[in-house]
């Protein structure tokens, strides 16, 4: 019963009307009701063992369906709610997105100018005051001076992942800048430290006021505040063991964000009614930089190229992950760690798309069937995201 009040109370607020409310509407044209999908949702979990999950759907632009299921905390019985804090991971890249887009819409960054230029000295000469700010290895690889802020937001700078994945642990530029698409968090965090050090702000104040404020976001941050402690998700891995919940981080624009079901999804309706940013932006944002050719995201599958998704002409944006659909294009945003599971597609021309936020890694088996289910999404690239389902086998 507070579930179905929360939805018309949201439904006021993104103008969604009741006489619509009981029908979703999916890319096809077909549509479902919202029971309907509640109990399809249902079912997929049982299937999983997914122990908690929020899922979010829009149609027209507007904020249509949104409910909660399971549990925040499955050892104390606490149910997973509305305003629970969920840990975004990389949901939060979509976000700082937007954030150097604005930066670059007020005309303090370009996308396209070397991003050492700005700075008065190396960077790898700067005294680190956190960890993802010591850039020392850098200087044995001269190569870095041509990342672009472009180049950090469709993963093209050689950068590893993590430098905590390299053998040594050490940060290292692994192909030319500008070259080849490789998913980089090091990236990122590049990026960020540079406009930290061009506007004198941290990259909290800096989202702040150029996003959660703006947004009504005021339960998004990409550090721990005191007022999620009433009530937080915890994440449970791919054996459903409860993690630790992580609370220490410092702020990283590429994944540190803590977030609630009703946030993104504020995030993500300003994002499909192209608010915040100048239309040249979200151009940008949207327009294929990279084709994508490697087999899968992560692992051995990143370093082995074929044509598996040309006819979706997978390639990426800036901060988002691009497909082709005959209803135009989607931009999607995946994020998983500490075993939690995000994924968010929109399509724009549509004004449809989907937000899936659980704190169970055991979600990535149900991806591919919930988005389906609730919006007819057939052009997610399940294989090269590795969200295989738990009924199949590659």
């Amino acid at each position: 019963m507070k579930h179905f009040f929360l939805l018309i109370f949201f439904a006021g607020i993104f103008g969604v009307h009741s006489q619509n409310a009981a029908l979703i509407k999916r890319l096809d044209g077909s549509t479902i009701s919202q029971d309907s999908l509640t109990s399809a949702i249902k079912n997929l979990m049982n299937k999983a063992d997914v122990k908690g999950l929020a899922i979010t759907v829009f149609n027209s632009k507007k904020l249509v369906y949104m409910n909660t299921f399971g549990f925040s905390d499955v050892e104390n019985n606490k149910k997973l709610d509305l305003h629970t804090n969920l840990y975004g991971a990389s949901l939060s890249k979509a976000v700082f997105a937007v954030v150097v887009m604005k930066l670059v819409d007020e005309g303090v960054i370009s996308l396209d100018k070397p991003l050492q230029s700005y700075l008065p000295k190396p960077i790898y000469e700067y005294e680190p005051k956190v960890w993802h700010e010591d850039f020392k290895e850098l200087k044995g690889y001269p190569e870095y001076t041509k990342i672009t802020a472009r180049m950090c937001l469709d993963h093209t700078t050689g950068l590893p992942n993590w430098r905590w994945f390299e053998s040594d642990e050490k940060l290292r530029i692994k192909f030319e800048p500008g070259s080849r698409y490789s998913y980089s968090g090091e990236g990122l965090t590049y990026l960020q430290v540079v406009l930290e050090k061009i506007t004198g702000k941290p990259l909290e104040e800096l989202a702040q006021e150029r996003v959660f404020k703006p947004l009504g976001m005021t339960a998004s941050s990409y550090k721990w505040q005191e007022k999620f402690e009433k009530d937080y998700a915890y994440g449970y891995d791919e054996e459903g063991k409860k993690q630790e919940k992580d609370k220490d981080n410092a702020p990283r624009g590429a994944g540190t964000l803590e977030t609630t079901i009703e946030d993104y999804s504020k995030f993500l309706t300003a994002i499909l009614n192209k608010k915040i940013l100048s239309s040249k932006s979200y151009k940008e944002l949207f327009s294929p930089q990279i084709r994508i050719h490697s087999k899968n995201q992560f692992g051995p599958g990143a370093l082995e190229d074929g044509n598996w998704y040309d006819n979706l002409e997978l390639s990426y944006g800036l901060g988002w992950g691009l497909v082709k659909s005959p209803y135009g294009p989607g931009a999607f945003k995946e994020g998983q760690g500490s075993g939690f599971q995000n994924y968010s597609i929109v399509f724009p021309d549509k004004g449809i798309g989907m937000l899936i936020m659980s704190n169970s890694y055991s979600t990535g088996k149900i991806i591919k069937y919930l988005l389906e289910t609730g919006i007819q999404d057939k052009y997610t690239p399940w294989e090269w995201d590795q969200y295989i389902p738990y009924d199949k086998k590659l």
